[in-house]
């Protein structure tokens, strides 16, 4: 016996494989502050933990329909038009377990063997792998920090080939924080617009957290005329702080949503029915504790940020939303630390932080540009302040 072809494409989650080491050193009783998981601190609503137990008591513990129950299809539906401003139909919309397995259903529904999919990076690491799961060819456009991590629509229009089949636009962005305006979503569209072979998958999972006044625009509510090659993916992971609870969802072409459900219905079936029931509250409950978590939010980016660029050889970017920044450090490679090991990339880096710092963060290269690491500041200011606090230490050390 042996494994597949298509499992042999893939690597495991790099972002996922550091909160398992973390984890496992803190275990060991080693004093490890964790940087590297993309989740909030923050409890569950407490009137979404209540809607969960009302679900249970109430006898919802049976299958639903495969891709979401009616309640929060039609929930979904309204969300979709209060904060975007777009029309979806129930049969329009699609729920899966996570927002990862939306990604997959669709890219896995729709992408062959020479098809090509725009990834812009730095990417969130499942991005690729999952094209290359499905027998498709990720295409890369580099994004740097001196354009804070977005790309152009000369760099978009430069890498559209008669095979490209998707491009995927995460904004907020995850490992980045950075976000695109409407602006420059509509100069993106415009690109887009003059290839009606692409499809455009809005990845929009950060949507609810971001700063400064930045106001948060979709591709397909900046650009009607691509409302039909978008598909609109979104959850209750991040804003809700609903991680563990597994819904995501979208809306798109009827066509795209059926053949998602169709390979839904022969691999996870429906979505938790309790985390259906918990995630039909979150959506249509009250929405106000979400400027209350982003000012926290905001507060401890402004601290990471200003702790991070304190630093010879380190830059770090303000980022519009998320809660990561992604700070590059070209400045420090080459440099040695006290123990004799010459810093040649960004994974000696974090391994370097984690065994002297003890320090968890994600190197860059998993995130395709380097070199630079992934933060995640979604923990307390004492916990952020501490660990900058000893990648500063250890910075100041190399020679």
């Amino acid at each position: 016996m042996k494994t597949s072809a298509a499992l042999d494409r893939i690597q495991p989650s790099a972002t996922l494989a550091m909160t398992t080491r973390v984890n496992e050193l803190k275990a060991q009783g080693v004093d490890v502050i964790g940087l590297g998981a993309g989740e909030p601190d923050f409890d569950t609503p407490e009137y979404v933990q209540e809607a969960a137990i009302a679900a249970i008591r109430g006898g919802k513990t049976r299958y639903t329909n495969v891709d979401g129950t009616n309640e929060l299809k039609e929930a979904i539906a309204a969300k979709f038009k209060r904060d975007n401003g777009l029309d979806y139909a129930i049969n329009q919309i699609s729920v899966n377990v996570g927002g990862k397995h939306t990604l997959f259903n669709a890219l896995v529904a729709t992408v062959q063997a020479g098809d090509e999919v725009i990834v812009p990076a730095p990417y969130w690491v499942s991005y690729p792998d999952i094209v290359q799961f499905a027998g498709g060819t990720p295409v890369f456009i580099a994004a740097g920090a001196d354009q804070n991590y977005k790309i152009t629509p000369a760099q978009l229009e430069a890498a559209i080939t008669p095979r490209t089949k998707w491009l995927i636009l995460n904004s907020p962005s995850n490992p980045t924080g950075a976000a695109y305006s409407a602006a420059e979503l509509k100069a993106l569209g415009e690109v887009i617009e003059r290839h009606p072979h692409v499809w455009v998958m809005a990845d929009d999972m950060y949507e609810h957290i971001v700063y400064d006044g930045f106001e948060f625009a979709t591709i397909a509510q900046v650009c009607p005329s691509l409302y039909e090659r978008t598909l609109t993916v979104n959850g209750c992971s991040k804003a809700y702080s609903m991680t563990g609870w597994r819904i995501g969802f979208a809306g798109g072409a009827p066509w795209l949503i059926k053949a998602m459900s169709k390979l839904q219905s022969q691999s996870t079936s429906n979505p938790c029915s309790i985390a259906q029931a918990a995630a039909t509250a979150a959506l249509n409950g009250d929405q106000s504790f979400l400027e209350g978590r982003n000012a926290a939010f905001q507060g401890r980016r402004d601290l990471v940020v200003s702790m991070l660029n304190a630093i010879d050889g380190m830059t770090c970017p303000v980022p519009e939303g998320a809660f990561y920044v992604y700070p590059e450090f070209s400045g420090l490679i080459g440099k040695t630390t006290p123990k004799g090991l010459v810093i040649k990339t960004d994974e000696d880096m974090i391994g370097y932080f984690l065994d002297e710092a003890r320090v968890a963060a994600v190197h860059g290269a998993a995130f395709g540009l380097s070199p630079a690491m992934r933060i995640s500041y979604a923990t307390s200011e004492a916990i952020l302040t501490e660990a900058c606090t000893r990648i500063q230490e250890a910075c100041a050390a190399l020679r």
